[in-house]
């Protein structure tokens, strides 16, 4: 597998830290910004909202953009969130990052999971999807309790500088792995329209299998 590769999942691993581990670190936030704990909840349901309304708009957005330059700037700007996160003591502003990271993290999946399908031979793309999807079970398993642990001890702050520390190899790994112009190249020559994508939706072993997951 190429090294590019592992760089998407690390950065797939280092957004699905992101977006769960606030649940261990509400009290701390809610205690320092002055706010309810429920108040302080709301940060996980922005996350949850942008990732809702971001999935489906940056995909429909990202399908014809240059992947390499699309991919860090929404890595660029996750980061950037995490900084601001980390640095400001303003709870409302606090909300407004992780709505863009959500958005961040949308972008980021839609175009890595295109992007992938560049970097392997065909009969080896199960296999990428796998390596790069497996970012958010390791952010599950093992990101989520260390950010929150890592909180417990040195403050909610530091998870913050840890997740905006862990996008620098990330960007390094897709700047030096990925091209804008081989996926381009695919985009041009098989990529169907919009139009025709979504009326895959209506056929009734897809909306089986999406109703079932939901």
């Amino acid at each position: 597998m190429p090294f590019a590769l592992y760089m998407l999942a690390l950065a797939v691993f280092v957004m699905g830290t992101s977006e769960f581990m606030l649940a261990g670190l509400l009290p701390a936030i809610a205690t320092e910004l002055d706010v309810p704990i429920g108040t302080a909840g709301l940060l996980t349901s922005a996350f949850a909202a942008g990732m809702v309304i971001g999935a489906p708009v940056m995909a429909a957005f990202a399908r014809r953009w240059p992947p390499r330059v699309a991919l860090i700037v929404c890595l660029a700007v996750f980061a950037g969130c995490h900084v601001i996160g980390a640095m400001t003591s303003a709870f409302p502003l606090l909300l407004i990052t992780r709505v863009l990271s959500a958005f961040s993290n949308a972008g980021f999946l839609a175009l890595a999971l295109s992007t992938i399908t560049t970097l392997v031979p065909a009969d080896q793309k199960g296999r990428a999807l796998s390596v790069l999807l497996s970012g958010t079970t390791i952010a599950t398993v093992a990101g989520v309790p260390a950010g929150a642990l890592l909180g417990t001890a040195l403050g909610w702050r530091t998870t913050f500088w840890a997740i905006t520390i862990l996008c620098v190899p990330a960007i390094f790994g897709v700047a030096r792995g990925t091209t804008n112009t081989a996926r381009q190249a695919v985009t041009d020559a098989s990529s169907p329209r919009l139009r025709a994508e979504l009326s895959q939706l209506a056929k009734p072993g897809l909306v089986v299998a999406m109703g079932l997951g939901a």
